[in-house]
């Protein structure tokens, strides 16, 4: 069964040329939102908290501050209205899931940034 699902995501469903990043990058997602008849594009910025899943089913979570309150937002990987990625720095951390940064503020919520190579 797990074979004619993945057989149809690889066959049907469009793949999206995206950068790869990783918790802890800091990234910029470009979306679109429609409004009635119109339509404009949106963006929001901020720190990968996570990536979850595999194949076209895979979701990523995306963590930044709006004055004093944190705000998340998950956003498929294959969501129609994305329209671009852009990695504004690659962070330096050690595990795959940063929940604690949730605890965070102020300076304690930097991360490094990772050495290039």
């Amino acid at each position: 069964m797990e074979s004619l699902v993945k057989y149809v995501q690889d066959e049907f469903v469009d793949r999206k040329d995206l950068p790869e990043f990783s918790a802890g990058d800091t990234i910029t997602v470009y979306y679109e939102i429609k409004e009635g008849q119109k339509t404009r594009t949106q963006f929001f910025r901020g720190v990968v908290i996570q990536k979850r899943g595999t194949g076209s089913s895979q979701t990523f979570t995306i963590r930044k501050m709006s004055g004093t309150v944190g705000v998340e937002r998950i956003f498929p990987i294959n969501l129609p209205a994305i329209q671009k990625i852009e990695i504004n720095k690659k962070g330096s951390v050690r595990r795959a899931r940063i929940f604690y940064f949730r605890g965070l503020t102020g300076k304690k919520a930097r991360i490094k940034e990772a050495i290039r190579k």
